[in-house]
């Protein structure tokens, strides 16, 4: 059984900054792959920011809307992740999942995806 648990989120002003935190436990091994994604009231859930491992080197994406104010960093060793989101704007606002994804064996690779419950994240202007 795999545990994420996220944390950090709250109300905060436009331009204000939060920083997410997230941490897996349980039995997941060779993550290669520390993401969070976000929910806005009404709208799908969608990528913020991702971190891929391959061949020892990590590997980051943004979405467009954060590029610039969100720095994502992670160890996956440690099965930790943050995301410092800067410069806060409504639209901002949503819940923010953290997902994980890696194997349920140690030894091998068999794919196994983690999600948190979500933290929320509230944005006024």
């Amino acid at each position: 059984q795999v545990q994420v648990v996220e944390s950090g989120g709250g109300k905060v002003q436009a331009g204000g900054s939060l920083r997410l935190s997230c941490t897996a436990s349980g039995s997941i091994f060779n993550i290669h792959a520390l993401a969070w994604y976000r929910q806005a009231p009404g709208k799908q859930r969608e990528l913020v920011a991702s971190i891929m491992t391959s061949r020892g080197a990590n590997f980051t994406n943004y979405a467009p809307s954060v590029k610039g104010r969100c720095t994502i960093s992670g160890d996956s060793l440690k099965k930790m992740v943050n995301l410092q989101l800067d410069s806060l704007k409504p639209e901002d606002t949503g819940v923010y999942y953290c997902n994980v994804r890696g194997s349920d064996v140690p030894d091998a690779y068999r794919y196994l995806e983690a999600w948190g419950q979500g933290t929320l994240v509230t944005v006024s202007s």
